[in-house]
């Protein structure tokens, strides 16, 4: 025992383990804000023909941007400074919708839970993992 510390903890891949440990709780975070927004999505107002159209149109939005989301953590994974950029920005904006959604909508009970539990645990995920990505060891993995 040598008493030295690495200046940098690496993975086997060579990554630091800042960026791993960040791309796991935006991915958990990604499948937290998803089941949030589907239960917002199916216990929704209304009914009708109207009401599975916007149901529909709801889940396709879904999906295309779960689908940029995944690409661009398998992008910011590999070191391209950009995809953090645009994660970065795109999680501020889905904290503050979180909170927005958490105060301003009526949702019956079950849902409200639910909603809340997701919006919470994933919000703290996202922001657990973009303080991970800025860190000193991490910061200098981003060179693309």
């Amino acid at each position: 025992m040598t008493g030295q510390v690495t200046e940098q903890q690496k993975s086997p891949t060579g990554r630091p383990e800042d960026v791993d440990t960040g791309f796991w709780l935006w991915t958990a975070a990604l499948v937290l804000m998803v089941i949030g927004y589907l239960i917002d999505a199916l216990t929704g107002s209304g009914g009708g023909v109207q009401r599975s159209v916007t149901v529909v149109f709801s889940v396709m939005f879904l999906v295309v941007l779960s689908s940029i989301v995944a690409a661009f953590l398998v992008l910011m994974r590999q070191g391209y400074r950009w995809a953090r950029t645009l994660l970065t920005s795109g999680g501020i904006v889905t904290v503050l919708h979180a909170i927005s959604g958490l105060l301003t909508g009526e949702r019956q009970d079950a849902a409200a839970v639910g909603y809340a539990v997701t919006a919470i645990v994933g919000s703290v995920l996202i922001a657990g993992g973009l303080y991970l990505l800025y860190r000193k060891d991490a910061d200098g993995f981003f060179t693309r």
